[in-house]
């Protein structure tokens, strides 16, 4: 198994700015077949925070990378619910209306 150091520095080597997430995945499958995406995304991360590279565009498309896979992963058991909040209890004969301004 790779250490995310290893997978870090082949990100930093791989990455070009404007690349899509697939598409790294995928070349780092192909020198790191056994890494999970989830160790993939940490070594995003590692690159970014730990040894940052001297171009500034392959930093920030590694950081997105990393950001949207991390949500992508946190959110893929969850459904997305949205709340309306409570809704208030009115009594029937306290209806009074606001003077409109």
């Amino acid at each position: 198994m790779a250490s995310i150091q290893e997978i870090a520095s082949a990100l930093r080597s791989i990455a070009v700015p404007e690349m899509k997430p697939r598409a790294l995945r995928s070349a780092i499958k192909k020198r790191y077949p056994d890494a999970t995406k989830k160790e993939i995304v940490r070594a995003a991360l590692y690159a970014v925070t730990e040894a940052p590279s001297a171009d500034g565009s392959v930093t920030a498309d590694l950081h997105n990378f990393a950001l949207a896979e991390r949500i992508s992963e946190e959110n893929a058991d969850e459904a997305l619910r949205v709340s309306r909040g409570k809704k208030k209890k009115r009594s029937s004969g306290s209806r009074v209306s606001s003077p409109v301004h």
